[in-house]
């Protein structure tokens, strides 16, 4: 797996203190970006929050998630989570380690108290003194959150005093983008009452039971039924030990709704929200507990076109981290078509500059240190369709064509402008987990990205 490093740096370590008028949330941030251009230590938010002890323990919950592997329990490690201000919101996210599981608390306008926020993204410290504060905290003392140094830390800081050196797989900045993909094509599939919520979330079995088919729920009346066979409306639950988190602040909801795609009897990714006062808390699974987002496919489409890098380069300009993005507006904004708008927040998403919010079903600003150029290069698929679609594999013949790979060949069809193949990828898979690499040549050579010529 190929690695890199972030470096994150930090003024002084994240706290929770107690004071005179109540408790104090100090988080400290790192380099980031905001509309001023790259700050060293941003500052988004001061003021007192709403709900504390609920606010402390979803913070808590994106940490956890952030620390966690659910599957093949190895090489630990986490990132610290990202924040992001949209002006009338705080997002904190975060991914696990095993690039499964995405987690996001949205601290919305009312749980801020009506206090507007900054604009930027960046990531803030929160170390293992301070998760143990989060956990301890209890009662209704009112708490003061700040985001970033203070107006008198700001003339006093002298230096970094707080570095950390934090692994980077290249897995997981491809599983922001393939989160964000695999999210746009869901719908509320299901609802509980907050009551109803805790009986069924409590009643999920813990083990993984790796190698079995993964878990099915449909809604029946109030509550979430269990099933092994996908129907109508079902949503997947694959590993249900990966909603650990939710636990953290199971007690607070006032809700638990779960989004989907139109289930096809296969395995797919979901979306788990928790609604609780002020807030949201949401985690979204990959289809197994083996797999995680990285590997999905959903971008590479958008990957292979040389129109969608020319257009989220003019979209970008467009952006200014708003909470809600509203593709329409940008295309007349821009002047492209919806299909071409949604390619171009597809490519922005391969470097981290867009997410997208299941509970609004739309796209926010965002800017994570990625680049979508690294996100193709560590591609494999993106790779070998480049290398055949420039080496002349590819023989088209109307809506077939020929691709040559090593001492074989394949055939790939198109009908209703999807791509099939005869290789075993499209085999395993129908297209549920993006092109194969041979439909991706295809696809290049006919829009001319590939550099090869027609037969």
């Amino acid at each position: 797996m190929t690695r890199s490093v972030q470096a994150l740096a930090y003024a002084r370590p994240s706290s929770l203190e107690s004071t005179a008028s109540g408790r104090l949330l100090g988080l400290e941030t790192a380099g980031g970006m905001t509309p001023r251009g790259t700050e060293v230590h941003p500052h988004f938010f001061a003021g007192f929050l709403a709900a504390p002890q609920i606010a402390a323990r979803g913070l808590l919950a994106v940490a956890d998630v952030a620390a966690a592997r659910y599957y093949q329990r190895t090489r630990p490690g986490s990132l610290d989570p990202v924040v992001t201000g949209n002006g009338d919101r705080l997002r904190f996210e975060s991914f696990s380690g095993c690039g499964g599981v995405y987690a996001r608390l949205d601290v919305l306008d009312e749980g801020l108290g009506g206090t507007e926020t900054g604009h930027g993204t960046t990531n803030v410290d929160v170390n293992d003194r301070l998760r143990e504060a989060l956990s301890r905290m209890t009662g209704v003392d009112p708490m003061h959150l700040r985001v970033g140094p203070d107006e008198m830390a700001v003339s006093t800081l002298g230096g970094s005093v707080v570095e950390k050196k934090v692994p980077l797989p290249d897995r997981w900045l491809r599983g922001f983008a393939e989160a964000q993909v695999a999210s746009a094509r869901f719908d509320l599939r299901a609802e509980l009452t907050g009551t109803e919520a805790v009986r069924f979330l409590r009643g999920l079995p813990r083990a993984q039971n790796r190698g079995r088919s993964p878990l099915w729920v449909i809604q029946a009346g109030r509550t979430l039924r269990p099933t092994t066979r996908p129907g109508m409306g079902a949503v997947c639950l694959p590993g249900p030990n990966r909603l650990v988190a939710l636990e953290l602040v199971l007690r607070f909801a006032t809700a638990l709704r779960v989004y989907g795609p139109v289930p096809d009897g296969m395995a797919a990714p979901s979306a788990w929200e928790l609604t609780l006062p002020g807030m949201r808390l949401t985690l979204t699974l990959s289809p197994d507990p083996a797999r995680g987002f990285s590997g999905e496919g959903g971008v590479l489409e958008a990957l292979a076109t040389d129109d969608a890098a020319a257009d989220a380069e003019l979209i970008a300009v467009l952006l200014a981290w708003e909470p809600r993005i509203d593709p329409a507006d940008l295309a007349e904004q821009s002047g492209l078509t919806a299909g071409r708008v949604r390619a171009a927040l597809t490519r922005l998403g391969t470097a981290g500059r867009v997410g997208y919010d299941v509970a609004d079903a739309a796209y926010f600003h965002r800017e994570l240190p990625y680049d979508a150029d690294r996100a193709e290069r560590h591609n494999p698929r993106l790779v070998s369709a480049r290398r055949l679609a420039a080496q002349g594999a590819v023989t088209l013949d109307r809506e077939k064509a020929t691709v040559v790979s090593g001492e074989r060949r394949y055939r790939v069809r198109e009908a209703d402008g999807v791509l099939s193949c005869t290789c075993t990828w499209w085999t395993d898979y129908r297209g549920r987990r993006g092109p194969c690499k041979h439909a991706l040549a295809v696809r290049m050579v006919r829009r001319g990205a590939g550099g090869a010529s027609a037969a």
